[in-house]
């Protein structure tokens, strides 16, 4: 019912690429100059009935506090600028901006008394809907994630958080870096949860957009089965990029024709050739290690699948990330102990609602997903990649034998919670 009446509203929409601007402004200082744009009161909630407001968690209580918000906008699928005006004249602050499910765009950026800075980004923006007739078979538990609905979502959180105005335009020209995967790519919608996909992120500027249709517990195969990559490649365009990280779930497929050199390589095969197709080009990244021990090593448990990710891109000219082997080197620089620092390795009480231990090894918590997302750029830059034109200048060279300090790192929960582990493992 849910998913007809979603269609129906997307067929709807008044907007279009060629639209201009929205501007909206969260403060009500009135030296703080917006051409055009629209204040935005506390009590404008987004709903079926209005196009734009504060949405998931009730409305601050004065726009120029310091609470954490959500902001949504109606829009249709495609590629956003969305530029934040954040600071505030009459305080200091310090403030986290991720959007849709959880990406990471601005990271802890502090402003002084009177100082406001604007930050530019791009932000991918995706429905079901492929076609008319087609859509994408998604799965009950993403019928409410934010990536899948009918608007782009902005989250304004950090320690003092403060948000003057946003502006979000279409911007259809840049590259989109279109990711697939399962739970260790995915952007996980709640904590302690996240995956590198929605961390990549934080490094890129307002030229290159990432478009995460990575979901927990899909394989090659499945990926394709249930209409991920018909609705990757119904926005793909000549110049973007297809990055595949695979192997996780489908080592565990039994049936006929299942195996890393059968039904795995065939199913890598169709990424390569449709993403070719639309002059893009695919990136293949081999799956991340568990936390698997034994004597300070890292046990293999992929079998041969990352060996034969390997074979079909070397067969076809495809550049690799090895990311199973900069993880294996990243846990192993860790220790065995000190590795769960990355991992969803909580006690019972941790979270509200959680009465059991979490001890997960295949899934990261918002610091080893932010590690990882460091692997996965090194492994552009190794690729020479052109869009690290995009990569924001304060991003410095990580080298996964030298970890960053779980200590150093600094994340705001948003004030969502989940108990139950992503599918896959």
């Amino acid at each position: 019912m849910r998913q007809t009446f979603l269609a129906a509203l997307l067929a709807t929409l008044p907007w279009t690429a060629a639209a201009q601007p929205w501007s909206f402004r969260f403060t009500t200082d009135k030296k703080v100059q917006l051409a055009g744009a629209t204040q935005v009161l506390t009590t404008d909630r987004y709903s079926a009935a209005s196009d734009y407001g504060f949405d998931l968690i009730a409305s601050p209580a004065s726009t120029d506090g310091t609470a954490p918000f959500f902001f949504s906008l109606r829009v249709p699928d495609g590629n956003y600028r969305v530029t934040v005006l954040l600071g505030s004249r009459r305080r200091a602050a310090t403030t986290t901006v991720r959007a849709e499910s959880r990406r990471l765009f601005v990271e802890n950026l502090s402003t002084r008394k009177g100082e406001l800075r604007e930050v530019s980004f791009i932000v991918n923006k995706h429905s079901p809907v492929i076609s008319d007739t087609q859509r994408v078979r998604i799965k009950k538990r993403e019928e409410t994630k934010l990536n899948w609905d009918d608007r782009l979502t902005i989250e304004i959180n950090g320690d003092a958080p403060a948000c003057a105005a946003v502006t979000i335009a279409p911007a259809p020209d840049v590259p989109t870096v279109f990711l697939c995967g399962n739970s260790t790519v995915v952007d996980q919608d709640y904590e302690p949860w996240a995956s590198w996909g929605q961390m990549v992120t934080r490094w890129f500027g307002d030229r290159v957009a990432f478009a995460n249709f990575a979901e927990s517990g899909e394989s090659a195969s499945t990926f394709i089965g249930v209409g991920r990559l018909a609705k990757v490649l119904s926005m793909m365009k000549a110049g973007d990029y297809l990055i595949a990280e695979f192997g996780h779930n489908d080592q565990k497929q039994r049936q006929p024709g299942a195996g890393a050199y059968y039904n795995f390589a065939t199913a890598l095969k169709t990424f390569i050739d449709e993403t070719r197709a639309r002059k893009a080009t695919p990136i293949f990244v081999t799956p991340t290690q568990r936390r698997s021990f034994k004597d300070g090593r890292i046990q293999e448990t992929h079998a041969d699948y990352p060996e034969a990710m390997k074979w079909v891109a070397k067969r076809e000219q495809v550049p690799v990330i090895d990311l199973h082997e900069m993880t294996r080197t990243f846990y192993e620089a860790m220790g065995e102990e000190q590795s769960k620092q990355a991992f969803v390795h909580y006690p019972a009480g941790s979270y509200p609602g959680q009465t059991k231990d979490f001890k997960d090894n295949t899934h990261f918590n918002p610091y080893g997903a932010y590690e990882i997302a460091k692997c996965i750029v090194e492994g552009m830059k190794q690729l020479q990649l052109p869009i690290l034109s995009a990569l924001r200048p304060e991003y410095q060279a990580f080298d996964p034998a030298h970890p960053d300090a779980f200590e150093h790192f600094h994340w705001n929960d948003s004030p969502f919670f989940e108990a139950e582990k992503p599918d896959g493992n």
